[in-house]
């Protein structure tokens, strides 16, 4: 099984004809994805690659296809009007790619999605990925493979790392969900470690955070309190200056909240294995799984 999406996936791509949105969508129909729809305001009734009908609207492309799941490839001064407008078309899973989305931006998006029922993955963010099913963003579905092991991260970069050392390890993974590093985003930690918990093909999981913010250390806790699968943790950022923005826009220490010193102890109180460095989590996750 997996988390969040499968096989019967139906996807749209916002933004398909852009340069991004038509590199990745070529990836994510090479990996067998269901890519039902492309939005494009201008471009209504035309086709991508000749197969994929492109709408004007979300509205449109909703009710011709069914779909059930949006991937937003849109420049940022357009991309909280985008993820607005999926949730009000009914869209149940919407991922953002879109990097530099403006923090007051999404002061109005967050509200407005979690008020229409819809679940937002991003901004900034690489998507998700349930190997071997349907992949729905950038992370190169060649790294990945099926298998037991969920993952969530903070960092694109890093989960890439991570699945990368899993996959040589022969350790697979159910899904690897990557929910991005901006100030505010839609899915955290909390919500995927709860699914993973609750999916009966995952059996342990691994937890990739970095400085800056508290959402590592609630995270802990919620391990601690309501999980019975092993969790395996790395924190980015180890060596960075306080002060200084590392990376993401949420990647910032200020004062003595948001180290990674901090974080790696809250997650080592909580019962949360702590690797030193990627390549440690292969060896963490066999002890913890053996």
């Amino acid at each position: 099984m997996s988390i969040f999406i499968d096989k019967a996936t139906r996807v749209l791509v916002q933004g398909i004809t852009g340069r991004d949105g038509s590199f990745h969508t070529k990836q994510m129909i090479e990996y067998g994805t269901q890519i039902v729809g492309g939005v494009t305001p201008g471009k209504g009734g035309q086709k991508f690659e000749d197969t994929v009908p492109i709408f004007n609207t979300v509205a449109d492309a909703v009710k011709a296809t069914g779909a059930d799941t949006t991937v937003i490839y849109v420049p940022p001064p357009f991309a909280a009007d985008a993820m607005m407008e999926a949730a009000a078309a009914g869209i149940r899973l919407i991922v953002c790619i879109t990097e530099g989305v403006p923090v007051l931006d999404m002061t109005r998006v967050y509200p407005f999605v979690t008020e229409k029922g819809s679940r937002l993955l991003g901004p900034n963010c690489p998507g998700l990925i349930s190997p071997g099913q349907s992949k729905v963003g950038i992370i190169p579905g060649r790294i990945c493979t099926p298998g037991p092991i969920g993952l969530v991260s903070r960092s694109g970069t890093l989960t890439y790392e991570v699945v990368y050392q899993m996959t040589r390890a022969k350790m697979g993974q159910t899904t690897c969900v990557g929910i991005g590093g901006d100030p505010i985003n839609g899915t955290n930690f909390i919500d995927c470690l709860d699914a993973f918990e609750k999916d009966p093909a995952t059996r342990a999981v691994v937890m990739i955070g970095e400085i800056g913010g508290t959402d590592e250390q609630e995270a802990a806790r919620f391990v601690k309190k309501h999980m019975t699968k092993p969790v395996i943790g790395f924190i980015a950022g180890q060596t960075a200056p306080p002060g200084r923005r590392m990376g993401h826009a949420g990647a910032i220490i200020s004062g003595s909240t948001g180290t990674a010193a901090e974080k790696m102890q809250a997650f080592e109180e909580n019962g949360i294995a702590v690797a030193k460095r990627p390549i440690d989590v292969v060896q963490l996750l066999k002890h913890a799984t053996r």
